[in-house]
């Protein structure tokens, strides 16, 4: 057992793929593979670098001789230069060619937009495979009349499916912000200590030409199209802050669903997955609570307030570089990429074993579809020779009086009962019930399902030739 702080997304939350994406390692061999393509750059364009020592920075990409650098940290205090003098050791004929014009943040920049990218890529993976998940279920159950609520007051009737496509539809709509920024990431290039490029432009010996030429290549090596055509010392703190808002709005759909689902569980119609010996509460033995629900919805609320970090940071930049932004940085883009992983990791193994309780849901349809009839009610003791205006009052009164029963006494609604028995009508027990199939107040449901997963999903899912991400949680 570990006697200091350890991050609860380490341990608890997070996929390894995502924590691994973050990692020292990971940024550590980003430099070095950015070092590389600077050194190539340079090579082509012109300055006097050799093949062996480009081959020499190769041979140790990713073998890093930590032990070095950490020494060299304490020493320097300042994590670039103890990079550059640790790879420097290991490759001595190229130390005087690592890091050429570049300032820190050439790698560290360039590094939090690759690794950025990337994160962005596995979060995709993971809402596609959700979306796939929920369009099986709302597919299933299109046909399954269920409650709609207004207000969490009873209201017309949905499906259980259309339900599900609601579901659907708001994280389609973080999926399509997701790809829109991710579509436009550039990298931040080589743009020197105020973003002029001036120590370049001295390399070059006034070569504007091939300063250009220096960015592009090193985007190509890099796997980026494009750089920003201009910047300070950074890129803009406002691309922390585009990336995070989509952070946000995955949280912010992940957490609809959570507390539709907690709604649902509460009520006995819907249930998240609950293992054979799982304890739902120390004290209460019977319970069943919804803890994963819960733990999105305790995700998602630490993501939405997260997003306010970048915000911050970007509307704070002074000039053409300041460093109050590192230490937020570190802490807060890291964390909403592990949350947000952790969200759709538990989103994803809620959809792969809900539970749905058919007889629970029609029950509570029976509850209140009385109350939902009327109107039918009313149009067909009209067209039996019935007053509107009279029939609509004395549904009024036996709905006031039924209601009454349920809510006061505690007794079942008994409103057919007293329109049967009410000469007003003209109707007896058994055409009233045939009135309360509850397929008859489903609207378009069905069909609005078939069209939604038919029309807009498939398109997206055959488009993306994804490959289905399984997810394992860590408790």
């Amino acid at each position: 057992m570990k006697s200091t702080y350890e991050n609860p997304f380490n341990s608890r939350y997070a996929s390894a793929r995502m924590q691994e994406l973050f990692s020292p390692d990971m940024k550590f061999r980003t430099w070095r593979r950015l070092w590389i393509a600077l050194a190539e750059a340079e090579k082509e364009l012109g300055l006097n670098i050799t093949d062996k020592q480009i081959e020499e920075l190769k041979r140790y990409r990713d073998d890093i001789n930590y032990d070095v650098a950490e020494a060299k940290e304490k020493e320097l205090r300042h994590d670039v230069m103890a990079h550059i003098h640790a790879y420097g050791e290991q490759c001595p004929s190229a130390r005087g060619i690592i890091h050429l014009g570049a300032t820190s943040c050439y790698v560290g920049d360039n590094t939090d937009i690759i690794i950025m990218s990337e994160a962005l890529k596995l979060i995709r993976a993971k809402i596609l495979t959700l979306v796939k998940k929920l369009s099986a279920f709302a597919l299933e159950y299109k046909d399954m009349p269920a409650l709609g609520f207004t207000h969490y007051q009873p209201a017309q009737l949905v499906t259980v499916g259309k339900r599900a496509c609601l579901w659907i539809h708001d994280i389609l709509m973080d999926l399509d912000d997701l790809d829109h920024v991710l579509g436009g990431m550039k990298l931040l290039g080589s743009k020197g200590t105020t973003g002029t490029q001036a120590s370049f432009l001295n390399l070059f010996n006034g070569d504007h030409g091939k300063v250009k030429k220096l960015e592009s290549l090193i985007a190509h090596k890099l796997g980026f199209k494009e750089v920003y055509p201009v910047s300070g010392q950074t890129y803009t703190r406002k691309l922390d802050s585009r990336v995070m808002n989509v952070l946000s709005g995955i949280a912010q759909s992940a957490y609809k669903f959570s507390n539709d689902l907690r709604l649902l569980q509460s009520m006995k119609e819907i249930e998240e997955p609950f293992e054979e010996k799982q304890v739902g509460s120390s004290a209460m033995a019977y319970k069943r609570n919804p803890m994963r629900a819960e733990r999105i919805s305790s995700l998602a609320r630490y993501v939405i307030v997260d997003a306010l970090n970048p915000a911050i940071t970007a509307s704070t930049q002074w000039f053409e570089r300041t460093l109050d932004d590192s230490a937020n940085r570190r802490i807060s883009i890291p964390e909403g990429f592990l949350a947000v992983d952790a969200i759709l990791n538990i989103y994803i193994n809620i959809c792969d074993g809900m539970v749905v309780y058919p007889c629970v849901i029609e029950k509570h349809i029976q509850d209140e579809l009385p109350f939902m009839a009327t109107e039918n009610i009313m149009m067909e003791a009209v067209k039996r020779g019935g007053d509107r205006q009279i029939i609509h009052e004395r549904i009024r009164a036996h709905s006031m009086e039924a209601a009454k029963k349920v809510k006061v006494e505690g007794k079942k609604n008994d409103l057919l009962e007293r329109i049967a028995s009410d000469p007003a009508f003209g109707m007896g027990i058994e055409e009233l019930k045939s009135v309360l199939e509850p397929g008859n107040y489903i609207g378009r449901a069905p069909q609005q399902v078939e069209e939604f997963i038919s029309e807009h999903v498939a398109p997206i899912l055959k488009k993306s030739k994804f490959e289905e991400i399984a997810v394992e949680l860590n408790v």
